[in-house]
This record gives structure tokens, C-alpha cells and sequence, in this order.
């Protein structure tokens, strides 16, 4: 495994524009390492998510080393479809009567999250020759943020077992979705919640989605165990195809979001960077989960440190997030560059065009051959979004 840490100091941002959320090919190239390595020590389909990463320039290399794609919704369906090259796994919450006919066509397995949404269009399902599964919900899950968490009973999302009394016709395999940013023992632990509640069913199903949180890609990640967890469970249900949908796996900790101080205000004793970029816009999970994202070349502080926050520029007021502390007491200036780590996986695809503020382009870093722009942002974009 590459020290990313040291990559990152190694990197030269000089040549990056600003604001843009740029991915390096190294540390995208490790990851597939660890994905890899799960993938051929067992019998389980890893396939990417695309709820968390959408960046199609970079679905050769994914494709290369993934067993397919999902989809949540017709947009992406059509995008596994159309840049991916494969027909998606698709869940969705709810599906409409005005896509279901295209969803089924760009689908090779499709997931019901009731058993009335499986009845209202099992029988397009089975003529379009789409495998079909039911979500249930283990009520079962290490998640501790509710926002993150789709176990709780009063749900909307899976089937409870007490209303799952028998298997409907037609029905291939079951799909659960418990975890996120998880370890190994989480999922054990989530196994046994949903072998004890639906695995009378095991029997008759030919696949079993584990969905997405397997964080294999975690630097304190135990991919080992991960296997071993896998292949045991796979030895009491051989005749199951065991698919896996991480989503951050695949490009956790592969880039980062390049901002630029623009100015600096101090107000009520608080000092605030106002930066080129929105946590309201373009990093949104951080103000919801909330999290706190790592700057390089920033710290915790400590006490009796100088400390800042950084400001985003939306008018939203509670558009900020801190604090941090400057290593070495080397604080930037307006015209430097400030550096989010790991923004590659769900920040980009949450990303909004909120006040009309500049959309941060889209590029790649490669070490020998240095950046290059994939997408830029402009006007039109935020024009044709509202009319």
C-alpha cells in the first residue's frame, strides 16, 4: 500500500486551477489493489456504486477492476449503460410508472424495496428477462448517525422479516443495506441479523446483495478478515452469488478539492478564510453528517494556538466549518491554496449550483505526466439547470 500521506506532500499543486476537485491516478491505482486482492480471494462480485462516484472518465480503470456497476436511479442506469457498458444492478426506493420500462431495459438485476412496487411491476420485470430481488431490513446496524442509517424499524427502506412470511414467485435474491464506512466485524455482526431473519429463504434465491459500506480501501481497513468473513459464509451457501456494492471503497482518500483563500475577516474574535468554494455547494455532506474534513498541511488545534475557520462563499450563513490550525504556525494568505483531502467519493456527485457560485472543475493528476482538465464548468451549465 502507497503512503498517501507522503504522496500528497510529494504533490505539486502549483499547476492545479481552482477550485477543482482533481483525482490522482496513483492512489486511485492502490485502491484497485485492495478491491482486487477481496475479488479474486473469494467468489463475490464487487461492483461500483455510482451514488458515490459518478466521474465516468475514469470507468475504464473501475471496469477493469469491478464486477459491474449499480444504479439508484434512470440517470444512472443510463450512464452504466451508456460509459460503463453493462447493464446495471438498480435499486431504487420507489420506481414510477414513466421510467420502469427504460430502468428495465438498462437493468440486469433489479431490486423491489416492497412487495407492493414488486407486484405492481413483476410482470414487465419477468417479460424484460431482469432478474428481480426484494430489499428487506435487517433491523440490524452499527451506523450511529441516523442519517446514515436505513435499519431503523420505522424505515422506509427493506422489507421487515414479520412481513415477509413467504418468498413472492419470481423472486431471485435478497439485498440489504446496513453498513456504512464499516469494518469487517460490522458486517459479521449485520450477517448474523439477516441470516436469523430471512435466511429460511437462502434456499430458494441465487444471489444475495450485501450493499455498500465495505470501507476494504481504509488504511485501517482489515481486508483479510474481510475474506475470511466472505468465504465462510460462502461455504454454508455455495449455490448464493454474493455481491458486494461499496461505494467509497473504490475512490476513498484518491483526491482532493483545491480551493484559494480569497480573504480573511476576523469578527466577534473568530477568524474565517473566505474561500472560493461552499460547504453548502460543493461539500455538503460535511455541514449534514457532519464531518470534519482534513486540510493538508492543517491540524486539531491545541490550546493557545491561532485558529481558523473556513468560510465558503454562498451567502448561507452557516456556510463554514472549523476549526483548524496552520502546521508549524505558517498560516496561507489570500491568493494561497487551500487543500481538502478526500473529496473525490460522494462530495463531488452531492455537489450543487446553490447562489449561482462557481462550480469547481473536474481533473485528474497523473505523476509523470501531470494535470489534466476533464470538465469545466460555466454559466450555461447553471443557465439550462433552471429553465
Amino acid at each position: 500500500m502507497i503512503d498517501k500521506e507522503q504522496l500528497l506532500k510529494e504533490w505539486d499543486f502549483s499547476s492545479i486551477p481552482s477550485p477543482c476537485y482533481v483525482l490522482h491516478e496513483s492512489m486511485l491505482s492502490a485502491n484497485m489493489g485492495v478491491i482486487d486482492k477481496v475479488r479474486k480471494a473469494t467468489k463475490a462480485h464487487i461492483i461500483v456504486a455510482l451514488k458515490a462516484n459518478a466521474m465516468w472518465s475514469i470507468f475504464p480503470v473501475l471496469k477493469k477492476n469491478s464486477d459491474g456497476a449499480t444504479a439508484s436511479s434512470l440517470a444512472e442506469a443510463r450512464l452504466v449503460y451508456e460509459e460503463f457498458g453493462e447493464k446495471s444492478h438498480t435499486y431504487a426506493p420507489v420506481y414510477t410508472a414513466n421510467e420502469i420500462d427504460e430502468i428495465l431495459s438498462l437493468s440486469s438485476h433489479i431490486t423491489f424495496n416492497s412487495l407492493s412496487q414488486y407486484r405492481r411491476y413483476a410482470g414487465k420485470a419477468h417479460a424484460a428477462h431482469v432478474s428481480c430481488g426484494l430489499r428487506v431490513n435487517p433491523e440490524y446496524s452499527t451506523v450511529e448517525t441516523d442519517l446514515y442509517n436505513p435499519c431503523n424499524r420505522g424505515s422506509r427502506l427493506g422489507i421487515l422479516s414479520e412481513d415477509l412470511q413467504e418468498l413472492p414467485a419470481g423472486i431471485e435474491g435478497l439485498h440489504f443495506h446496513a453498513l456504512c464506512e464499516s469494518r469487517p466485524n460490522d458486517l459479521r455482526q449485520t450477517l448474523a441479523a439477516v441470516e436469523k431473519r430471512f435466511g429460511k429463504f437462502f434456499p430458494r434465491i441465487k444471489w444475495l446483495n450485501m450493499g455498500g459500506g465495505h470501507l476494504m480501501t481504509h488504511k485501517d481497513y482489515d481486508e483479510d478478515e474481510l475474506i475470511g468473513i466472505l468465504n465462510e459464509f460462502q461455504s454454508k451457501h455455495p449455490h448464493l452469488q454474493l455481491i458486494l456494492e461499496p461505494g467509497s471503497a473504490f475512490t476513498w482518500d484518491t483526491g482532493c478539492l483545491v480551493a484559494t483563500v480569497e480573504d480573511k475577516v476576523c469578527n466577534g474574535g473568530i477568524n474565517t478564510m473566505l474561500l472560493n468554494v461552499s460547504f453548502a455547494c460543493h461539500m455538503p455532506d460535511c455541514l449534514e453528517m457532519p464531518y470534519k474534513p482534513v486540510i493538508l498541511g492543517a491540524h486539531e488545534p491545541v490550546e493557545g494556538e491561532r485558529r481558523w475557520r473556513m468560510g465558503g462563499n454562498s451567502c448561507l450563513a452557516g456556510d463554514f466549518y472549523g476549526d483548524w490550525a496552520f502546521d508549524g504556525g505558517k498560516e496561507p494568505e489570500i491568493g494561497d491554496k487551500i487543500v481538502f483531502r478526500d473529496m473525490i467519493h460522494y462530495t463531488m456527485v452531492k455537489t450543487t449550483m446553490f447562489n449561482g457560485v462557481t462550480h469547481p472543475s473536474i481533473g485528474i493528476w497523473n505523476p509523470q505526466k501531470g494535470f489534466r482538465l476533464v470538465r469545466e464548468f460555466g454559466y450555461e451549465d447553471y443557465k439550462n439547470r433552471m429553465s
